[in-house]
């Protein structure tokens, strides 16, 4: 019998096997470059370029825009003219119209008196009591007026004017501010009068007006002696 010099593994003896690449890894690469292309053309399809966009859908965004800013104009104007409309009856608070003095007696009314007019109101009160300016203005005459004796008068902002007239002495100038509740002079009788007492003219338009009908429209009553301050009634 011949005895077996080889096994079967030895008939590859002497050759060179080459490695294999690992397709695994090569798979992957392509896989990824495959879905990557698909999601650029997926975002592609989704946002076209703008060039693209149809222009009436453009005009209905301008549109859009312009109206949005349009509102906040509006909205912003709006909120001005509260905070104006505020300011201005803040403003009007703080310049009321007020009583000249307190505790008079109510004598001579305006009109018709000694055949011919009588342009203001005669308000009796002991000599030296302080009267005060019943609104806010300008002084443009403190001293002696003639007739009025020792008066004082005062411009408003509406361009009225209120006059203050027979007074013993005077406490403001000519030229300065008050504001309603200042005190402009004190209760006398000079001038063409006969006795002590504050007598008191409101002037609209150079033309004279009843005192108690004009100051009754701004909150405050002569013959009953009450004043609106700040939109509350106070009676002395």
């Amino acid at each position: 019998m011949r005895q077996r010099l080889s096994s079967e593994p030895d008939r590859y003896r002497g050759r060179r096997r080459v490695p294999t690449p690992p397709r695994s890894r090569y798979a992957a690469v392509v896989t990824t470059a495959f879905v990557g292309a698909g999601i650029v053309a997926i975002g592609a399809n989704a946002l076209p370029d703008a060039k693209s966009v149809n222009p009436s859908v453009l005009d209905e965004l301008r549109q859009a825009s312009v109206a949005s800013q349009d509102a906040a104009a509006r909205a912003e104007s709006a909120d001005r003219a509260s905070r104006s409309d505020r300011t201005d009856s803040k403003i009007s608070e703080q310049d009321p119209w007020l009583l000249p003095l307190h505790g008079y007696d109510f004598k001579s009314p305006y009109g018709m008196r000694w055949g011919k007019l009588h342009t203001g109101i005669d308000l009796v009160a002991p000599e030296g009591t302080p009267y005060k300016a019943v609104h806010a203005g300008t002084v443009t005459k403190a001293g002696w007026f003639g007739g009025y004796g020792y008066a004082v008068i005062v411009e408003h902002p509406d361009g009225t004017e209120a006059i203050y007239g027979h007074s013993s002495a005077v406490s403001v100038k000519e030229g300065q501010e008050v504001k309603a509740g200042d005190q402009l002079g004190l209760v006398g009788n000079t001038g063409h009068s006969y006795g002590s007492h504050l007598h008191l003219e409101i002037h609209v338009k150079g033309q004279p007006q009843d005192p108690v009908a004009f100051l009754k429209e701004r909150g405050v009553d002569i013959q009953l002696e009450i004043e609106a301050i700040y939109g509350d009634v106070a009676a002395s």
